[in-house]
């Protein structure tokens, strides 16, 4: 299990150019990933946003590369053809407003495009060069992630332990509520009957009501959620969509049980589930 919060940095030297890389991540319900890379470099940002969507599942992730400094020299071209150009216009604009025409080198070599550097890029070579680079930046990454992941499994596994005692207490309670909830069942009928009441009607009816009331298939239902959930936590290593839906599913039958309940013993095995599930959701949004 990973956390969708960690960090790494990493800087080394690629193709004779000083290079770091940061990469930083935080919570998200998707895959939100951001590419910074200098724009001379820009024809590596596909590659780099497969290379990471292969190895972020979810989460909002931000990866910078930075060139820090180029240790070879770029050749320069001049434009001889275009500094000729600037050279006739310079000198037919002076002479039509009847000026001197004194075109220095300096006037000339300061127009656009006289002087390019070659930024030829060489796309195939980076990537190739930055593979391992990026290993080992995504390994420190997924370190800072997983150690954090264990300790918000631990802290599920101890949520998930008091939500599986509270369905116990709620399931130790459960024959006596129905017996209650018959009971009054049974005294309502009787009163509303003026006569000596009909008690295999009754006993029909109130057959009916604890169909309809009984919290025993809500205890099950929610028992094998847990079950999965537990599951999940071990054996998921990317268990966080998972477990998000498996809680709103022991919420739902918790939910019905609270609504059901006649005791104040399952009020507070309510109560003491649905704090335990809320932390365990809360945490569920911090795992990949």
């Amino acid at each position: 299990m990973k956390s969708m919060t960690g960090y790494a940095y990493l800087d080394g030297t690629i193709n004779s150019a000083d290079i770091s890389c940061e990469l930083k991540s935080y919570n998200s319900r998707f895959l939100d990933l951001n590419i910074n890379i200098p724009a001379s470099m820009s024809q590596l940002e596909p590659f780099l946003r497969t290379y990471f969507t292969q190895r972020i599942i979810r989460g909002k992730a931000d990866f910078y590369l930075r060139l820090k400094k180029i240790h070879t020299e770029q050749p320069i071209a001049p434009d001889i053809a275009l500094a000729q150009a600037y050279h006739r216009s310079i000198t037919d604009i002076a002479r039509a407003l009847g000026m001197e025409t004194h075109v220095t080198l300096d006037l000339i070599l300061r127009q656009e495009g006289v002087l390019q550097a070659d930024r030829s890029f060489d796309e195939q070579r980076w990537q190739t060069a930055l593979i391992p680079f990026l290993d080992a930046l995504t390994e420190k990454f997924d370190r800072t992630r997983t150690e954090e992941g264990k300790s918000l499994a631990a802290d599920i596994q101890k949520m998930i332990l008091i939500l599986s005692h509270s369905i116990e207490e709620i399931e130790k309670h459960a024959a006596r509520m129905e017996s209650i909830f018959s009971a009054t069942l049974k005294r309502k009928f009787t009163e509303l009957m003026e006569r000596e009441p009909d008690q295999q009607r009754i006993m029909q009816e109130v057959a009916v009501l604890l169909v309809k009331y009984t919290i025993n298939e809500e205890i099950i239902r929610a028992k094998t959620h847990i079950a999965a959930l537990q599951k999940e936590i071990v054996e998921n290593q990317t268990p966080g969509r998972k477990i998000d839906f498996l809680c709103q599913e022991i919420n739902r039958e918790i939910n019905t049980i609270g609504s059901k309940n006649q005791l104040a013993e399952i009020g507070q095995a309510v109560i003491s589930a649905k704090d335990a599930l809320e932390n365990i959701r809360e945490q569920a949004h911090n795992i990949e």
